[in-house]
């Protein structure tokens, strides 16, 4: 299992889809879980998500999404 690729790959679509980016945010180890199909203990998955979260919050991408969830 690569790893990084996975990382790139689950990072550019939350970036691309508003929706997968809030699934994301609100379950990060469920929602990487349903775009990849792994099907792994969470704490397997947990440094995956912690990768992703790290990509998205160089991208203040997470930020965004904070500042549009005060709006509501």
């Amino acid at each position: 299992m690569d790893i990084k690729k996975i990382i790139d790959e689950v990072t550019a679509k939350i970036k691309n889809d508003p929706k997968l980016l809030e699934k994301f945010t609100e379950d990060p180890v469920k929602a990487l879980e349903s775009m990849t199909g792994l099907d792994l203990p969470d704490d397997a998955v947990k440094p995956v998500a912690e990768g992703i979260k790290a990509k998205l919050k160089g991208s203040d991408i997470l930020g965004k999404i904070g500042d549009l969830k005060k709006l509501f």
